[in-house]
């Protein structure tokens, strides 16, 4: 009897590249739980997706920025878990939801800055230890990050510090996860054209020119490229991987 299905929860699965790993991981034969948080019909269209590549899928609504939600969240997790796939765990976590605020440092507001530390940093950190118990011993938690905490860019300044946060939280979940083999990394894109921060890298030519001109193999990314990797980290052949920061920006700013 052939093992079950590993299952994927992906929070923002519902569109950019959160969608584009959702479809990948199905390919390479993962079911997935995916959360959207307002748009419900999208998030419905990537589950039929799914199900048309041969996986099971379910969408599942969540604010990643009110931690208030986050245990009856794991109630409704848990129920779809039991009904769907007779389990009470998933494998694999990817915090991947997030927003994009441009301003410059001197223009950031408070207000702004919450906003990012609420959805990218404080969600993830109480998001992943809520669902603690959810996760199966040996499985992996994948966070999101991007180039630009490697890279300045004027205009990113906090957002780039919360992806900063998550990669230093992503070493110590690493080193206290470790006993329940769960391994945890952080991926990194780079500039990839979406539809992230009002588009500006899909649709501004002369910032998708720039972009172009700094990357080694001479194009912006696109979302394959970083559904791609998500299913290539989260394969069994990967599981050694632990602690690590892994950049996919195509060889930016190097």
């Amino acid at each position: 009897m052939s093992a079950p299905a590993p299952i994927a929860l992906i929070t923002g699965g519902s569109r950019g590249l959160g969608k584009s790993m959702a479809l990948k991981l199905a390919e390479h034969g993962t079911d997935v739980v995916l959360t959207y948080r307002s748009n419900q019909a999208e998030a419905q269209a990537v589950v039929a997706a799914i199900q048309k590549l041969g996986r099971r899928a379910v969408a599942l609504p969540l604010d990643v920025g009110k931690a208030g939600g986050f245990k009856m969240f794991a109630e409704q997790l848990r129920a779809a878990l039991k009904e769907h796939w007779q389990r009470n765990q998933f494998d694999y976590l990817v915090n991947n939801a997030g927003i994009g605020i441009h301003a410059s440092f001197a223009d950031t507001t408070e207000a702004q800055f919450d906003e990012l530390m609420d959805i990218h940093f404080k969600g993830a950190f109480f998001l992943t230890q809520t669902l603690l118990p959810l996760i199966a011993d040996g499985g992996r938690i994948l966070n999101i990050s991007s180039g630009l905490a490697r890279f300045a860019l004027p205009g990113y300044a906090a957002y780039a510090a919360m992806k900063g946060a998550i990669e230093v939280l992503t070493r110590y979940l690493a080193k206290e996860l470790g006993a329940r083999g769960i391994a945890v990394n952080t991926l990194a894109p780079g500039a990839i054209e979406t539809d992230f921060g009002g588009g500006v890298v899909r649709d501004n030519a002369d910032v998708n020119a720039f972009v172009a001109s700094q990357t080694a193999l001479g194009r912006v990314g696109k979302p394959d490229d970083i559904g791609g990797v998500v299913a290539s980290l989260l394969s069994k052949d990967s599981g050694w991987i632990n602690g690590q920061r892994i950049e996919a920006s195509g060889g930016m700013f190097i």
